[in-house]
């Protein structure tokens, strides 16, 4: 009796090793994710959310593809600009979808 229970007690402490290095893993990605927004932010404010009346768009709540699709023309040359075209060739087609994923995500 006592050697089961020793050995749920180690399981048990084995999931949520486990559990907590995922929810550690999540918290990371969520913290490049937020890194990677950060370099939009002087612009188009925290989590793309613009100061009301600003001259530049909002990313907040953008769709992923409309988002993708600019960023994508700005970084080839396709779309003329002044500051995003050096901008967005900085980042790789990956960090892209992942920016365009989290700004179609925040609330506008």
């Amino acid at each position: 009796m006592m050697h089961s229970i020793a050995r749920m007690l180690v399981r048990a402490a084995c999931l949520t090793s486990v559990l907590a290095g995922t929810a550690h893993a999540q918290d990371a990605q969520a913290l490049r994710l937020r890194s990677l927004a950060a370099a939009c932010a002087p612009c188009h404010g925290t989590d793309g959310h613009a100061v009301p009346g600003a001259a530049l768009p909002g990313l907040a709540g953008m769709p992923a593809a409309y988002f993708s699709e600019q960023m994508s023309g700005f970084k080839s040359g396709a779309r003329p600009a002044t500051v995003m075209t050096q901008l967005a060739r900085g980042f790789s087609a990956v960090q892209i979808e992942q920016m365009a994923r989290f700004f179609a995500a925040q609330p506008k």
